[in-house]
């Protein structure tokens, strides 16, 4: 019912947005906006690397189809989007549109028919995309083998299945406008912005959404559960989570590359980020989006904690309980000690991906294993098995809690509701 009121009110806002024509106008389609000629292999080339740092294929293929023919479910709060064709088959694909048409859609979230598109499609982020990239992007596409597939329906609920509602949430969220260098900053620094900021989307997981499924602009990139997937993308800009302010740049780099660094691994829907994106991109621009997440500001405070702490003896009861169940289970690869083997074995002690207010990550590694991505640089990931089985909610909320408070580790326990609440959620 909440969820209907909050639609209603994007009605009422579309109404006067639609009236005023404020979503039908393009304003920075200027005749200054348009393309020089530029040699097309090369653009084409250009457009195949940008294609990997978005992650095109990622959402716009469905597991065992064809390249970028869609078809891959998207699952939200308000129902299920399906990603479309994107190749360049003529009636069901990109075939037919313009490079305008392809900038209209990454820069201003709009269909060629002149539509709004959904922001699953990450526009919010792609609008900072140059013109000059976004026809790199697009001539790439259109060398894409053409896959004849029709697009499926969405599947949303009532009201969000009107697309006049969007008019509401545009004026609201989405304000259309190209990636702006910053003059005090290097070039290096301003690189690794536009890609971190624009098609990287990283704000897409690692910020909070609100009851409209937008991103908070206060709280850019300073985390968030991301909706349906129940994995939390931590905060990048609070040390207390993963803020990166205190990495030494030559790990951050190790890690959006290969997926390991003797700091921290990759998993959930990160490692398939850097399985089928990052790790395609070049040294520099990796380097680059390091500088960046390095520099962001490590303001935040601590997270709140999720659950309510049990008393001194209860805790200590769980804490022994736990210590058992990791000198059985986990010590052999992460040690005694909790310092790990890395890059194979990642470190617990110190590890702020373990110690965050949200316990969900570390409750659903416990419960389903997982592994980083294989990449050119860790070919042959090591895994971590699943205990779900194995466990029991009370001995997965122990050994889960001992980690987090073992060593130089301090955070919230965990109750067995908690881990009850993720075990039935697939890894992926």
């Amino acid at each position: 019912m909440k969820r209907i009121l909050l639609a209603l009110l994007l009605l009422i806002i579309a109404v006067p947005a639609i009236l005023i024509g404020m979503e039908f106008i393009d304003h920075d389609d200027a005749p200054a906006q348009q393309p020089v000629p530029v040699n097309t292999e090369q653009q084409v080339a250009r457009g195949a690397y940008l294609a990997r740092a978005g992650d095109c294929m990622a959402c716009h293929t469905a597991r065992g189809g064809q390249p970028y023919a869609g078809g891959r479910a998207i699952p939200t709060p308000f129902g299920t989007l399906y990603a479309p064709n994107i190749t360049a088959d003529k009636e069901t694909g990109l075939g037919s549109w313009s490079a305008k048409d392809f900038w209209r859609a990454l820069h201003h979230g709009k269909a060629k028919d002149g539509s709004f598109l959904y922001p699953a499609f990450p526009y919010p982020n792609y609008t900072k995309v140059t013109r000059e990239d976004a026809d790199a992007l697009f001539a790439y596409l259109q060398t894409v083998k053409p896959v004849r597939q029709v697009n499926q329906e969405h599947a949303l609920r009532f009201p969000y299945n009107y697309r006049i509602l969007l008019a509401g949430w545009r004026a609201l969220y989405f304000t259309p406008g190209s990636y702006a260098p910053e003059d005090k900053q290097s070039v290096e620094w301003n690189r690794g912005a536009y890609l971190v900021q624009g098609l990287g989307h990283c704000s897409a997981c690692h910020t909070t959404r609100n009851a409209f499924g937008a991103t908070m602009d206060k709280s850019d990139l300073a985390g968030g559960l991301i909706p349906i997937m129940n994995w939390y993308a931590p905060s990048l800009t609070s040390d207390a989570e993963a803020g990166l302010g205190k990495w030494e740049t030559e790990h951050i780099t190790a890690l959006l590359k290969t997926g390991v660094s003797p700091r921290s691994t990759v998993f959930g829907p990160m490692a398939e980020v850097v399985g089928q994106s990052l790790q395609h991109l070049n040294d520099s621009d990796i380097r680059a989006m390091a500088v960046y997440l390095k520099s962001l500001p490590q303001n935040d405070p601590p997270p709140a904690l999720d659950t309510a702490q049990p008393d001194k003896a209860t805790a200590d009861r769980i804490l022994q309980t736990g210590s058992k169940i990791y000198e059985q289970q986990c010590a052999e690869c992460h040690k005694a000690n909790g310092q790990g083997m890395p890059p194979a074995y990642p470190p617990m002690s110190g590890n702020r991906a373990l110690t965050m207010g949200s316990a969900v990550n570390p409750i659903r590694m416990v419960l389903n294993g997982g592994f980083p991505p294989a990449t050119e640089g860790n070919p042959r990931p090591y895994g971590m098995p699943p205990f779900g089985q194995a466990l029991n909610d009370q001995e997965v909320a122990a050994v889960v809690s001992y980690i987090r408070n073992s060593w130089e580790n301090r955070a919230g326990f965990v109750s067995p509701q908690e881990v009850n609440r993720y075990r039935s959620i697939p890894l992926d």
